[in-house]
């Protein structure tokens, strides 16, 4: 794929074939997302990479924690529920709403059904292949900016080698967990979780798309005299 079909095809993934992704491939899917950018090229991501039985113990683990509601976060991603801000909060109800209600038919007052999507990330989706992106602590908040170009650069990766993806920040919210399952040292920053494998096509959560603000909505052109452009 050239990159603008990388770009326009990535989505996020919830639901997977059970296809097996072969070590060689993912090992030339790291390899590539490595030449991402970071600060004085500190390079500061570890990456856990988790198939098997290995990722069977560990989604047990995870679905557990999850239902005795045992969770712990190494850092703040998001605001509390109920204190989204505008524009924000509008672009996650239209998430939602593509999500749940258009594509898998789960009313909006369905809230065991939407839990119980919500409870899949833990099971990575049933993907073959789930990722645990961790940083140095040393590297202070900066390391989050070069997570997330190496997050990216992951992603794109994978979708031009016929993968699909589902970046899980959800996972972050049970650190402990990850952290004794994959032997995270404490002065490794547990980021956010990956599914990584071959999305299946014929799931209704498929369906979704989301759209994209107007460049015009996010971009001011500043030229010269001091004048600038925007929508």
């Amino acid at each position: 794929m050239d990159l603008t079909q990388t770009l326009s095809g990535r989505r996020s993934c919830r639901a997977y074939l059970s296809t097996p992704v072969p070590r060689e491939k993912l090992e030339q899917v790291l390899a590539l997302a490595s030449r991402s950018a970071s600060n004085s090229n500190s390079q500061p991501w570890q990456v856990h990479v988790v198939t098997g039985p290995a990722l069977r113990r560990l989604t047990e683990d995870l679905l557990k924690a999850y239902d005795a509601g045992d969770g712990g976060a190494d850092y703040d991603h998001q605001p509390p529920a109920g204190s989204w801000p505008e524009p924000f909060l509008g672009r996650r109800h239209e998430l939602g709403h593509r999500l749940y209600s258009e594509a898998m038919g789960i009313a909006r007052d369905d809230m065991a059904g939407r839990m119980a999507h919500h409870r899949r990330n833990y099971e990575f989706f049933g993907a073959p292949v789930g990722m645990v992106l961790t940083v140095s602590r040393s590297r202070r908040q900066g390391a989050l900016v070069d997570a997330g170009l190496f997050l990216q650069a992951l992603m794109l990766a994978a979708r031009a080698a016929g993968l699909d993806t589902c970046a899980q920040a959800a996972l972050s919210d049970f650190a402990p967990v990850l952290r004794r399952n994959l032997d995270i040292p404490d002065d490794e920053l547990v980021v956010c979780g990956l599914s990584l494998g071959y999305g299946d096509p014929d799931h209704s959560s498929t369906r979704c798309r989301t759209s994209r603000v107007p460049v015009a909505r996010f971009t001011t052109f500043h030229e010269d005299g001091g004048a600038y452009s925007r929508e």
